[in-house]
């Protein structure tokens, strides 16, 4: 997405309200003088994310459209859907590493609510909503951990209560969590009854992503994001705030992004339950970041030391992919993102990510 710097003073009508976090976040991020609307930065100005650290993840994604391509048997148009496109570094990589057999076959779209960057690869169709009937790759690369959500919290005596916030952070706790988002708790972050203990309620972004796959009439979407599941829930929730490259604290003032890790199980069964009665759903599959972008080709292995003596610029620029190719994959940073592969119309995910771990990155 497109992130920008708003002072708190721009939004005085609602900067002193109680309300949801989701209500005062889709403010703050997608309002018009929203964190993603201005500014001129984009994302790498805030944060640091995989597609920024590496030209080599944009390739390994160009690899998926490949074989995405070959499993829809070399359909034309290809489509590749970049969502949250930020300033268009996906795509633009993806469409410079595709084979020019596939590069030609291929109709990129960006999806951002920013305007425009000048300068954009004119292939590329810049759009505000992901296009519909498409065959082909949707990549969704931590767009679900900034779709809003609403935040809840235990209070003494037990109870889920949904968090309200004012302008400048300040948080108190409203009314009892009911209804759908009561139940969406129950499924899928059940709370003891000990006090302080919280969540984030995950409903809009399984809405938001069983929308987006569905925007696929046959191909396979892929959700990469700071992720979670059931079994694995962090008691206090996961909100927090990023400005100027550093975390900070969460608030909707359109000074910072606000994001939290994604419940990416609970996206998965929101698109199985989309689909006809009549129709199964294809599997979906679940793997860590650096184990897809293994299967994808990406090893981190360092170049051997006699190719320094024999060709010191080969060796330098083979050090140096081994290098970014270590920081994608590394446990405890961006090798431990979520994968959540969801295929449409009969693809195989399982059979997308077979092992070529032996392969050698360009």
């Amino acid at each position: 997405m497109t992130p920008g710097t708003t002072g708190a003073e721009e939004v005085p009508e609602t900067r002193d309200e109680w309300r949801g976090w989701g209500e005062a976040t889709q403010e703050a991020l997608y309002g018009p003088a929203g964190f993603y609307r201005a500014g001129p930065e984009g994302p790498a100005g805030h944060f640091r994310t995989s597609v920024h650290a590496s030209p080599l993840f944009a390739a390994a994604v160009a690899r998926l459209l490949c074989r995405v391509d070959e499993a829809l048997g070399r359909p034309a148009p290809l489509a590749f859907v970049d969502m949250a496109a930020g300033r268009g570094e996906l795509v633009t990589g993806v469409l410079a590493a595709l084979p020019a057999a596939v590069s030609t076959r291929t109709r990129a779209y960006a999806v951002e609510v920013a305007g425009r960057p000048e300068g954009l690869d004119h292939r590329i169709e810049w759009l505000a909503e992901p296009p519909r009937g498409v065959t082909g790759l949707l990549f969704a690369n931590e767009w679900l951990d900034n779709v809003p959500v609403e935040v809840a919290e235990v209070d003494a005596a037990g109870v889920a209560r949904r968090v309200l916030v004012r302008g400048d952070g300040t948080e108190r706790l409203g009314e009892p969590v009911a209804g759908a988002e009561a139940a969406w708790l129950a499924r899928w972050w059940p709370l003891p009854g000990e006090e302080g203990l919280r969540a984030e309620i995950g409903l809009p972004r399984d809405t938001a992503w069983a929308s987006a796959v569905a925007s696929l009439d046959a191909g396979l979407a892929v959700a990469a994001d700071y992720a979670h599941t059931v079994d694995s829930r962090p008691p206090f929730g996961t909100l927090t705030g990023f400005r100027a490259g550093r975390e900070t604290r969460p608030v909707p003032d359109g000074s910072c992004d606000i994001t939290a890790h994604v419940a990416l199980d609970a996206c998965a069964s929101a698109h199985a339950a989309r689909c006809a009665p009549d129709r199964t759903p294809p599997d979906a599959l679940a793997r860590p970041q650096r184990e897809a972008l293994r299967a994808l080709g990406l090893t981190g292995a360092r170049p051997p030391l006699a190719l320094a003596s024999t060709d010191p610029a080969a060796y330098v620029r083979a050090l140096t992919r081994a290098s970014q190719a270590a920081e994608l994959l590394a446990p405890g940073g961006l090798g431990d993102f979520g994968w959540l592969l969801q295929p449409v119309g009969g693809v195989d995910a399982a059979a997308l990510l077979v092992d070529v771990a032996d392969d050698e990155e360009e």
